[in-house]
Parts: structure tokens; sequence; C-alpha cells
């Protein structure tokens, strides 16, 4: 195929599969778009013609930032044709694209973080206890150790060292992290394991969250499988007393360890971030949490 977009896509190793599915229709969109203006290939492709497609998405409307990921996406392939020959010389060189306003992340007050550890709603209240016993253990992990979904759902009962409140956690890339675990986290992975163990040995092995094997993923589903992301934004929404979704958690993690005192390289070690730019919006937010405390409680705020 001209474009090669499959070889393109399977040299993205250290992407995650949700990542690689973006640039997938990222790139296809372009693929589309240039079909119809008869651009055969990306040795075909100019630095007029990325500008001009970059252009068309503006006026269909898409946002800034939208307009910028895609533009990212084209740099990396392009990059990737010339250094593998398909192109002679790089059209994205010296292509700009104005990055759009910076988004915050999203942080939960400290009162939504304890109403939705303590499983306050009347969904969580109807559940059954080993159940329930399991989503606490996620979100408590999520918050006090400030997972990834991805990362969370990848953990085994090997990588888990309660004795000394730690885990093992593989972020992306594959690359590995020895996270401390708080006190509440360790608490309730231990009455998840010992209700798991107790299920077990009650003849409740048919209940597919009884299942034990230290190989095998340390959360499952009601169908057995290994907990996914759509599952823990089930849990979510189930607990939240307000709508939110599971990477909040990591967010809030990181906003209130900074306003708690902590150090910049600290927390972006414990997030995994190979940058400290990545871990710089932080700042944004915890300064912006301090001036609304001033607004409201200062009588001069």
């Amino acid at each position: 195929m001209a474009w090669a977009s499959d070889a393109f896509l399977a040299s993205l190793l250290r992407l995650a599969p949700s990542s690689v599915a973006v640039y997938r229709r990222d790139l296809q969109a372009f693929v589309d778009w240039a079909a119809e203006q008869a651009l055969e290939g990306p040795a075909t492709v100019t630095r007029k013609d990325l500008r001009r497609y970059l252009a068309a998405l503006t006026r269909q409307g898409y946002a800034a930032r939208t307009v910028a990921r895609k533009a990212s996406v084209l740099r990396r392939y392009f990059g990737w044709s010339t250094e593998t020959g398909r192109c002679r010389s790089d059209p994205c060189v010296g292509l700009s694209v104005p990055a759009g306003a910076a988004r915050l992340p999203d942080v939960l007050s400290e009162r939504s973080v304890a109403s939705l550890l303590a499983g306050r709603s009347a969904a969580a209240s109807g559940d059954c206890p080993l159940r329930r016993l399991r989503d606490d253990a996620v979100l408590e992990l999520l918050y006090g150790s400030g997972l990834r979904v991805a990362e969370l759902c990848s953990l085994r009962p090997a990588d888990l060292d309660l004795q000394r409140s730690r885990v093992q956690v593989t972020g992306k890339g594959g690359k590995q992290r020895l996270l401390p675990l708080s006190a509440p986290a360790v608490r309730a992975v231990q009455r998840y394991r010992q209700a798991q163990a107790a299920a077990a040995g009650a003849g409740e092995a048919a209940d597919p969250l009884a299942v034990t094997a230290e190989d095998g993923p340390l959360f499952r589903n009601l169908r057995g499988r290994p907990l996914g992301p759509r599952d823990v934004r089930r849990i979510m929404d189930r607990r939240a007393p307000e709508p939110t979704h599971p990477h909040a958690l990591r967010h809030t993690f990181a906003t209130h360890l900074l306003d708690g005192g902590a150090d910049l390289r600290s927390v972006q070690e414990l997030l995994g971030h190979e940058s400290l730019g990545t871990t710089q919006v932080y700042t944004h937010v915890s300064r912006r949490r301090l001036r609304a405390v001033i607004e409201e409680a200062h009588p001069r705020g």
C-alpha cells in the first residue's frame, strides 16, 4: 500500500493500544482527504498540502487542540516515512500549528474524594460484599498511589508487597517503578484478598471475583475477565458523588501532594513522567486551588 499505514502503526511499539487507535484514526482521515486531492502517497505530499489540510480541519470546526494533535500524528508519520525512504524530504519541517489553550486537569475536592472512597452512594450500598471490597481497593490504589488506569488493570498479586507497603507498577513503554502504598490502600487490598480466600474456601469459587490465582490479574470483573478501563469507569459512576472519570484520581493525587508541600521532582517520579514539564501542569492547578481558597476564606479575598 502506498501509504504503508499498517507498517507505520506497527512501529509505534511504545504507545498504548488506545494511543495507537488514535493514530490510526487520525492518519486514515488524512489519507482519505489526500485521496480526494489526488495525492497517491507520502512522497507526493508537500508542506503546502499539509497546511491546506489543517486549514480544512479548522474550517470544519475542529478545536485548536484537536488540530494540533492531528498535526502531531502527521509529523510522526512523515518523520517515519522519511527515515524509511518513502519520502525524499519531510514535508512537516517548518509546519507550524497553533497549540490551542492548555486545558487544566480535573481535580476532585477532598470532600468528593472522601465520599468516593467511603462508597456512600445508594448503588454502592447494594453491592455484594466481595464486589464492594474490590471497588474499595481499586479506588484506594488509584488515589493513594496515582496509578494510571491501565497500570491498575495490569496488576497481579505478586506486584504488591503489602508487608512493606509498596507496589511494582509497569507503566508506559514497559517501564517499571516501585511506588509506596498508602495505609488505607494496604488495608483495602488485604480485606479484598481475605474475602476472596474466604469465598473460595467456602465453596464459592464459581464466583468470578473469588478467583485468587497468583499469576492472574489482581482485579477481575463480574465475567471473570481482567478488569478493564470500562469496568473502572463503571466503578466511578457508581461511587462518585458527581460526574467524573478514573484519571481524575491520578490528577487529584498529584495536586493534593503539591498542596501538601511535596516537591515537583518527587511527584514526577511517583507519576512516572519522563519530562518534568508534563508534571508542571499540576503546579498551575495547585495555584488555582490556593487562589480559590483565598477568595473564599480571606476577608479581603
